[in-house]
């Protein structure tokens, strides 16, 4: 496990939910510098207000991956004072973090994959259009189409087009299983409170 995908969602909780998203992948980042794990950010959703992410997706590298996710992967609670809200009484405040192993999640299989030889369009001349050198490929299961026509070689463009519709469907696949996840920690963030797996508190 030297791969991991991680996503920070606020699910369907309120202003102090988003804000402790970002405060949480800061915190994160900070301690996996520490343990030399390299974080990366490979997209973020802006809540309303600023300095608030309605959700993060991270990208982790490094070894000892496993004992540091354990630490944050679940129900991480918040305590603090709303910093929205004077008076507000509520002081918990609840986001979830999951983790998608890389190797485990992303299958790929070339014989899932369609390729046709088409004719190229755009510029190059009399030869690129009167032979069909460019190839598009299309993954069966999902529907994605790649079209590769850098080349005059249709072998070269075959292996372009086969390496950027693996790396679509990757991309593709993995955005299903945030997506999956995400809507499961919305439906179900009620019952996860109680069982937080990490509570930080925090004085305003």
């Amino acid at each position: 496990m030297d791969n991991l995908i991680i996503q920070v969602t606020s699910g369907r909780g309120p202003a102090e939910c988003t804000r402790v998203v970002a405060r949480v992948v800061e915190l994160m980042m900070k301690e996996a510098k520490a343990a030399g794990i390299e974080i990366t950010v490979l997209e973020s959703k802006k809540g309303d207000l600023k300095g608030t992410l309605l959700s993060a997706l991270l990208k982790a590298k490094g070894t000892n991956l496993e004992s540091f996710i354990r630490q944050w992967k679940g129900t991480v609670q918040w305590i603090a004072e709303s910093p929205y809200r004077k008076f507000h009484k509520r002081k918990n405040w609840f986001v979830g973090v999951e983790v998608f192993d890389m190797k485990e999640q992303l299958k790929w299989n070339p014989k899932d994959v369609k390729l046709e030889s088409c004719r190229a369009s755009g510029p190059g001349g009399q030869h690129v259009n009167k032979v069909e050198t460019a190839v598009r490929g299309t993954h069966i299961p999902s529907g994605i189409q790649v079209l590769a026509m850098d080349s005059r070689s249709q072998l070269q463009n075959k292996q372009l087009c086969l390496e950027r519709l693996e790396a679509k469907f990757m991309t593709w696949q993995m955005e299903q299983l945030v997506k999956q996840q995400q809507d499961q920690w919305q439906e179900h963030n009620e019952l996860e409170r109680g069982r937080a797996v990490k509570v930080i508190s925090e004085r305003l």
